[in-house]
């Protein structure tokens, strides 16, 4: 598979909750810090979004808000307005259902969290772009729609509906981060933005085709159609670290993965991501998952939630 898809692969949502929003007047909603991706549309009138402090951005019909990051932050029509807490507001209603501030009829929108069950979500929650923003030009509101799916299957549940919201949740990160893509920030850092430079983009598919391959960094180079050096600074520009250190973390992550399963044996799994030795493997383990593989092994997943939180 592609990167993207190899990675957002692995954000496999484990829960997940969606309402609705239709609001009037002065109001404000805080969201306390947490973890797990938060996704909000608006669907009629506008609104303000505001990231831990940083500079507040208005939310048009049709816009859609991806965080990804653990800051806390808060939508609103009026700044002066006592907030409520958003995670005691919502709750209160059913999945699927719409909440209203102040009789409603101005602000209508839809959203909330997914939660992700791997294993080493603080990891691949963090190769994604903290916030998106995309408006509604980009999109002609297109992505209102699985979300809209998505609180039906939860407000009516009908069978197949746990997997079906899995798929529309992935589907709608795909769409969101590829919009994202093309009208990113300029000098972006992180493995989102390299897939839009082709040569550093065909170097990444092949470590993510063949990540056991005894791959160097001439032969990265030449994968990308590059000289060693300049490939080496591109790549680093791009992605914020060195490609090598950008494979290390890529096997580690399939071999966690693998590790989760417990098909295989310590050495089965070393041999899979490249590795020969199960001690050279553990000592990669262990420096970017901060426990060695054997005991990362016979943790419980809530453990391994800790571990990368």
């Amino acid at each position: 598979m592609d990167p993207m898809s190899d990675i957002l692969g692995m954000l496999r949502p484990s829960a997940y909750g969606l309402r609705g929003l239709d609001a009037a007047g002065g109001w404000a909603i805080d969201f306390p810090s947490a973890a797990g991706i938060k996704c909000y549309a608006l669907q009629s009138g506008s609104c303000w979004l505001e990231v831990d402090g940083a500079p507040s951005i208005m939310l048009g019909a049709g816009d859609l808000a991806l965080l990804a990051g653990r800051e806390k932050f808060r939508l609103y029509s009026d700044p002066t307005v006592p907030a409520v807490n958003g995670f005691v507001f919502f709750p209160s209603l059913a999945p699927g259902e719409t909440a209203v501030l102040n009789g409603g009829g101005e602000v209508t929108g839809m959203g909330g969290f997914f939660e992700i069950e791997s294993n080493h979500a603080g990891i691949l929650l963090s190769l994604l772009p903290p916030f998106v923003h995309i408006r509604a030009g980009a999109t002609d509101g297109e992505l209102i729609a699985p979300i809209a799916r998505l609180m039906s299957e939860l407000r009516s549940p009908r069978p197949g509906g746990e997997l079906l919201a899995r798929h529309l949740i992935q589907a709608l990160l795909i769409e969101a981060l590829r919009l994202h893509l093309v009208d990113g920030p300029e000098g972006a850092q992180g493995w989102l933005y390299a897939l839009s430079d082709p040569r550093i983009c065909a170097a990444m598919t092949a470590m993510h085709a063949k990540p056991a391959r005894r791959w160097t960094l001439e032969g990265l180079a030449g994968t990308a159609g590059m000289s060693r050096t300049s490939f080496a600074i591109r790549f680093r520009d791009l992605l914020g670290e060195p490609v090598m250190e950008y494979l290390t973390r890529w096997r580690m992550l399939l071999a966690a993965d693998e590790l989760r399963t417990g098909r295989k044996s310590i050495a089965g799994v070393a041999a899979s991501v490249g590795y020969e030795s199960e001690s050279a493997f553990g000592a990669a383990f262990k420096r970017v998952f901060g426990q060695p593989p054997r005991r990362f092994a016979k943790a419980r997943p809530d453990e391994h939630r800790v571990w990368n939180s």
